[in-house]
């Protein structure tokens, strides 16, 4: 038997990923378009619900006030995605809530001249006015290094050898929103999981009129038969003697969203008073607002691949990160009690779909809005379970994950040293956030911890983020590390042409500006 040519047992590298049915700048039906950004808008709901349902407690809010915040952050993610999607990258993804701003919102919490008032609603506007006030503050740092092009300048040091661990966290490093959350209710978690990969994987070619519903729709109707099964459960009292803990997680009506909604209101800004300033809580917001930075950076490079597009432009890329810092801007304003991100499970679900049409995730940004002011509507959708969520989470983010994986083949993986710097970054990407999250769990402090609040803020809120640490470890040591004669090896030689905007032709099909906003704003 002959001996296999090498291009019979190698795959050549591609610019753009393949099988996707449509792009970024292309689009399905109106109809099935408006599907597939309802589906987008469940998905949002997870992190939207989330996050204010373990804040919102500890600030002495009660279930209304929980409502409030859910419909505020709803109604900021929708107003976001418009304008990321419009005049940010262009790339289709949805900006909402994130975790990264979870420590020095928590640190506020705890702050002695909040904790000392002993009104409970009181104490939760008080506290609610005291991270608007950080988070507006804190928002100038993307502001300032997205326009005037600072972080352009600093993209020009990412190699695609030092973006794959970067990537690869950004899924990779939300492992504990996962299968532990899933595990809190197995008896609907594990269903979730499976049906959702039966559905998208396996049962994907099956088809309704020749469009693959269970493929494009697989997160819908997973979601509506568990959700179905749950609220059986519920209502056959099946959780009427578990702990509060289980009920919490697998009850139907546990959430107390629906009960606590207006039917309709319309979040506005300052609607929970005038915002206070203090500079050490903004100090430590600040550090969050580097690390969202940090996050998004990847999850736009994870996002750009899954739509079949080119990586975003250094300029594009800054300037995205620029409309990041109006949208934190917003969050202070309008009291969303956590600052902006790209959704990492958003990015997850246009590879699952095959579909990563812009015009798709602007209609479900029409969804947010729509659904946060109409409240008990939206309170109806978002008493989803939490262990359904999580199950869908657990595909996703590792999906984004091998997206970042994928990046290798544009390097040279023959070569000791791309070998030492990936894997060193992931070890301590991973290794790093897990020391503070154990140490944080057993002292109830982090690592850092001295008479400087604000300084303990930014020190753990930084290494608690996985993509965070891989950047630092990986940039360092590509830049660094025989990076004279490594350009090949690095990437370097296919990267360089994406760095500008008229590097490539494809570039100006998929990231010129609206309007001719070009003529005002000429690429660089």
């Amino acid at each position: 038997m002959a001996a296999p040519k090498p291009e019979e047992i190698s795959h050549p590298p591609m610019d753009q990923l393949q099988g996707l049915e449509y792009c970024i700048d292309s689009n399905p039906s109106w109809g099935e378009a408006i599907a597939l950004g309802f589906q987008h808008y469940i998905l949002a709901l997870g992190t939207a619900v989330m996050i204010p349902s373990f804040l919102v407690p500890l600030m002495g809010g009660d279930h209304g006030d929980k409502v409030r915040v859910v419909q505020t952050l709803l109604f900021v993610e929708g107003i976001n995605t418009l304008l990321q999607t419009l005049f940010g990258t262009r790339l289709p993804t949805v900006i909402g809530g994130s975790y990264a701003f979870m420590v020095p919102i928590i640190s506020i919490i705890h702050d002695p001249s909040l904790m000392s008032i002993q009104d409970n609603h009181v104490r939760f506007l008080n506290t609610m006015r005291a991270v608007q006030g950080a988070l507006i503050v804190s928002s100038s740092i993307q502001i300032i290094l997205g326009y005037s092009q600072l972080w352009a300048i600093c993209s020009r040091f990412f190699s695609p050898l030092g973006m794959v661990p970067v990537i690869s966290l950004v899924g990779f490093g939300l492992f504990d929103r996962g299968f532990p959350v899933v595990g809190r209710c197995v008896e609907i978690g594990i269903p979730m999981l499976i049906l959702f990969i039966s559905f998208s994987q396996y049962l994907k070619n099956f088809q309704t009129r020749q469009l693959p519903i269970l493929e494009r729709f697989a997160l819908l109707i997973s979601i509506t038969v568990i959700w179905a099964y749950a609220h059986l459960l519920t209502a056959s009292g099946a959780y009427k003697h578990r702990p509060e803990l289980t009920q919490i997680n697998c009850r139907t009506d546990k959430a107390y969203l629906i009960s606590s909604a207006p039917w309709i209101k319309i979040p506005y800004p300052l609607q929970w008073g005038a915002p206070t300033f203090d500079a050490g809580h903004c100090f430590g917001m600040m550090a969050a607002v580097f690390v969202s930075l940090i996050e998004s950076t990847g999850a736009y490079k994870a996002a750009s691949r899954l739509a079949s597009a080119t990586p975003p432009p250094a300029h594009v890329l800054s300037r995205g990160i620029g409309w990041q810092g109006i949208g934190i801007l917003l969050d202070g304003l309008f009291g969303t009690l956590s600052g902006s991100t790209v959704s990492v499970e958003n990015v997850g679900l246009l590879g699952i779909t095959r579909v990563g049409s812009r015009r798709v995730i602007q209609i479900s940004a029409g969804f947010m809005i729509f659904f946060s002011m109409l409240g008990k509507f939206g309170a109806l959708f978002a008493s989803i379970p939490f262990p359904i969520f999580a199950a869908v989470y657990c595909v996703l983010f590792g999906l984004v994950a091998s997206v970042g994986l994928s990046f290798l083949q544009f390097t040279n993986m023959n070569s000791m040293r791309n070998l030492f710097i990936t894997g060193v970054a992931f070890f301590l990407g991973l290794s790093v956030p897990e020391y503070f999250r154990e140490y944080t769990a057993k002292a109830f402090h982090g690592p850092a911890h001295t008479r400087a609040g604000w300084f303990n803020d930014f020190l753990n809120t930084i290494f608690f983020s996985s993509p965070t640490v891989a950047l630092i470890v990986a940039v360092f040591l590509d830049n660094t590390l025989d990076y004279k004669d490594s350009a090949r090896d690095r990437g370097m030689t296919w990267w360089v042409r994406f760095r500008s905007f008229n590097g490539d032709s494809r570039n100006e099909e998929f990231y010129t500006l609206p309007f001719n906003l070009n003529r005002f704003f000429p690429p660089s």
